[in-house]
């Protein structure tokens, strides 16, 4: 019993220090400094910082982050490519990519789809400065890798679906009749 009461007060005084308060202070000659105890009254810029453990595998990766600062990703789509469209949206979500999908359904979109990709063919994968139009996961997954983001297993996986196809506007028959 002794020893089972020894454990438990060892975890939770791991887990207390494990958040302990953390400072980030500059010296006198302009140097960065990381501490657990407070720094000396000659500090400048002390910065308290309350740290939540061990971040190794966190979802918001360095990794993942800097793939999304230097090579954003977007998926243009339009609402009649269902299969197809969804096999650039199963790559992107089992790798955990964050995404903007653009459905080229007016005017504008379409010239955007057709200035990034000398067509009007969708999907259309724009990872950064790439422009994919191969239809399959494998160059999909050859953009992704080009441009830093983690492998699939890395990152949570996500869930993003299709985007709703825009409603048609209302006919005649189901406007009221002018009075």
């Amino acid at each position: 019993m002794m020893m089972r009461a020894l454990v438990a007060l060892t975890i939770l005084l791991t887990a207390q220090l494990a958040a302990a308060q953390q400072y980030r202070w500059l010296d006198e000659n302009g140097r960065v400094h990381y501490s657990d105890t407070p720094p000396p009254a000659s500090a400048k810029d002390v910065q308290k910082k309350r740290m939540g453990g061990n971040a190794v595998g966190a979802q918001g990766s360095y990794e993942l982050s800097e793939a999304m600062k230097s090579s954003p990703v977007t998926l243009y789509s339009h609402p009649d490519c269902k299969d197809l469209c969804q096999i650039a949206r199963d790559v992107l979500n089992k790798r955990g990519v964050p995404f903007t999908e653009v459905s080229a359904i007016d005017e504008a979109k379409i010239e955007e789809l057709r200035r990034l990709s000398g067509g009007v063919q969708v999907p259309v994968l724009v990872v950064g400065a790439q422009v994919e139009k191969t239809i399959s996961a494998a160059a999909y997954n050859r953009a992704l890798d080009l441009a830093g983001y983690p492998k699939p297993g890395v990152a949570r996986p996500r869930n993003q679906s299709a985007p709703e196809p825009p409603k048609p506007p209302p006919s005649a028959e189901s406007q009221p009749a002018p009075r």
